[in-house]
């Protein structure tokens, strides 16, 4: 007797900003029948996805609600190192295994950090602006510039939250001489050559540059504020690329306009896209770019590549990436 095999329906409901058109989902097509949507407002994404024995998301949310209205769902695999769009207790209760994608834009972000960093620390754009508008035509020196910069070497980079990103981050640092100092939940399982661990005050007092990669969580919402920023150094720099909750927004734009530190960089803000505005897009001393710190295309396609397997070892029965 010959078996019946049936193709999973798998579905991806917001694939837009991991593929934009220059990747290929061919991996997902050859596991099953495979639908795919560049974004899904939330009043679809039951619709949309009923029937589907696996969804991929990258930020469309499956809370409780929405899961309990799904009963032939048996994988979520999250498009994303962060899983926070996922009710995984929920899912859990359910019976439906939920894995994620981590450390594919290790690289990538950290590299943005720093080119934050030496944004700041040299104001490229500034520079390069003034000198086509013929600032540098009408200066009486052949050198000039606008603010006193500074070089990386000698100074103290401080990491909130060690994992794949900040250690890629660390490695950087080391290589341009500064020193590394970091706040971490397990610094005796994730201890590093030249990199110390401190107290969470002892962070904000020592960091010449503070950069944010600790995932957002109960206990951490909100860690820079009026009081932690006031114990950081007047010349320091801030920089977060992890999440924008960490952040009390109000307070930072304080601090930047009152001189409290010098500048800062994000990659993440409270609310993505800013639909209602956002305090800080008109403060002078602060970047902010569009959360595409991790969107090379190196990392995304990384994320597809990984995200076929989570679901190809889900379908042989040995789930990877699982969390929960």
């Amino acid at each position: 007797m010959v078996e019946t095999v049936f193709m999973k329906n798998i579905l991806v409901l917001d694939g837009h900003t991991a593929n934009p058109g220059d990747l290929s989902w061919d991996g997902l097509v050859a596991l099953g029948n495979l639908r795919v949507y560049e974004r899904t407002p939330p009043a679809l994404i039951v619709e949309r996805a009923s029937g589907a024995d696996i969804v991929l998301t990258n930020k469309a949310v499956l809370d409780e609600k929405t899961l309990a209205q799904l009963p032939q769902l048996r994988l979520v695999s999250v498009l994303a190192t962060g899983y926070n769009v996922v009710d995984v207790a929920a899912a859990q209760r359910l019976g439906v295994t939920v894995c994620n994608v981590p450390g594919y834009a290790a690289n990538s972000v950290a590299q943005h950090v720093f080119a934050m960093v030496l944004a700041l620390a040299n104001r490229i754009a500034e520079h390069s602006q003034h000198a086509k508008a013929g600032g540098w035509a009408n200066s009486p020196d052949w050198s000039y510039t606008l603010s006193p910069l500074w070089e990386l070497a000698g100074k103290t980079l401080g990491i909130y939250g060690f994992g794949q990103i900040g250690q890629r981050v660390a490695e950087i640092a080391l290589a341009f001489g500064m020193k590394v100092i970091a706040n971490h939940k397990h610094p005796e399982r994730d201890k590093r050559a030249g990199v110390e661990f401190v107290s969470f005050e002892n962070l904000l007092a020592q960091s010449d540059v503070l950069s944010l990669h600790a995932p957002l969580s109960a206990d951490n919402q909100g860690i820079i504020n009026k009081a932690t920023l006031a114990q950081m150094k007047s010349s320091a720099l801030l920089i977060n690329t992890g999440r924008g909750g960490l952040v009390v927004e109000a307070d930072l734009k304080n601090a930047l306009e009152n001189g409290v530190i010098a500048a800062a960089g994000l990659d993440v803000i409270s609310e993505e896209p800013p639909h209602k505005g956002n305090v800080l897009m008109a403060v002078e001393n602060c970047l902010i770019t569009p959360h595409n710190a991790w969107a090379t295309k190196e990392a995304r396609e990384r994320l597809i590549v990984e995200s076929v397997e989570n679901v190809r070892a889900f379908l042989a029965g040995k789930p990877r990436n699982k969390i929960g």
